[in-house]
């Protein structure tokens, strides 16, 4: 098996749906890139933005602030102190990356960020309490401050990766706002899987493994870059909501709500959504079940029967109110149909 280097960005669950590092007056804008989300068992993907640099080396007459760019919005103004953090640098450039709520050490789940996100001008005291930091993933372009940026996008992984260590930014570890997404490098299948428990241990919830010699190449990126990730867990539920699908299953009850028991109460109180996992066949077959057995009809919702057991995979579960359970699972998918279990058993 080649070596392949196992970039590890810290983990999704406390993660901005990743920003880029740009410099305004050199780049004209950022254009969405999707990008591979590290997951966290523990809390909670996101496509990741970044602004490729022209074909040709933009120059500027003097120096820009700093910025962070999401889905072609600056989002600056959301993370003071990472910007603060880059103000003594000494080149310009652009870097692909996420922002994470990081604290003592340690990051934060997803949910205290998003107390952060889509707030202009944070206070000082959420400031304070939920404290943010820059994970790099990669750099894109670079150059002296105030002068000229070199893309990089051409280049190998590797040289990207050691032109991003030269930059030393401040990292967190150190008082800084800055840290470089983990790295290893296995050269067979066992080192691949050893990666991944210990990936796991962190409380990430996969890896990406990349080709060292791979490129920066702005959609999908083929053998280059892949996705390493399997289900935490899988857990029995019941149905008790279906809805019309969209696209090729519009005609379909093909999303699935489903619950599991409150053993305080003994109810079904719901825990999650999945539209995928089962066959087109199964899908048609329960969508005739599903319609003899509904109870009441909401638009294109169905609220049914509560007897069909589903077995669903996931990555994660974490404190929500948008379920009666108080949970909601991350990246449900339905494994299989389990009419050998009655919902006496959930």
């Amino acid at each position: 098996m080649d070596s392949r280097s196992i970039s590890r960005p810290s983990p999704s669950l406390s993660r901005c749906r990743a920003a880029s590092w740009y410099r305004r007056a050199a780049i004209p804008g950022p254009t969405s890139i999707p990008s591979f989300r590290p997951r966290t068992p523990a809390t909670s993907p996101c496509s990741s933005t970044t602004t490729p640099p022209p074909a040709t080396s933009p120059t500027a007459s003097s120096a820009a602030p700093p910025r962070c760019a999401r889905d072609l919005h600056d989002i600056s103004g959301q993370f003071p102190a990472i910007l603060e953090g880059a103000a003594g640098r000494d080149w310009d450039g652009v870097l692909d990356g996420e922002v994470l709520a990081y604290r003592d050490g340690s990051v934060l789940p997803f949910l205290r960020l998003q107390t952060r996100l889509g707030r202009r001008s944070p206070s000082a005291a959420i400031r304070a309490e939920i404290p943010t930091i820059y994970v790099a993933w990669d750099a894109i372009a670079l150059g002296p401050l105030g002068g000229p940026l070199e893309p990089l996008l051409d280049l190998p992984l590797r040289e990207r990766r050691a032109r991003l260590e030269g930059l030393r930014l401040p990292l967190a570890d150190e008082g800084g706002r800055f840290a470089l997404s983990h790295r290893e490098t296995v050269t067979s299948t066992e080192g691949l899987e050893a990666a991944f428990a210990a990936a796991r241990a962190r409380r990430n919830e996969g890896l990406m493994v990349k080709d060292p010699e791979s490129p920066y190449t702005p959609g999908r990126r083929g053998f280059g870059w892949l996705k390493m990730k399997k289900a935490l867990a899988t857990l029995d539920c019941v149905v008790v909501g279906v809805e019309l699908g969209h696209g090729k299953r519009h005609g379909v009850l093909s999303d699935y709500t489903f619950a599991v028991r409150d053993q305080r109460s003994d109810q079904l109180v719901t825990i999650g959504k999945a539209y995928s996992g089962l066959t087109d066949a199964e899908i048609a077959e329960m969508t005739r079940w599903f319609e003899a057995h509904t109870i009441r009809r909401l638009g294109r919702y169905r609220v049914v029967e509560p007897t069909v057991v589903v077995e669903v995979a996931f990555d994660v579960i974490m404190r929500s109110t948008r379920h009666r359970s108080g949970f909601a699972m991350r990246f449900p998918r339905i494994a299989r149909l389990r009419p050998d279990k009655p919902v006496e058993e959930i």
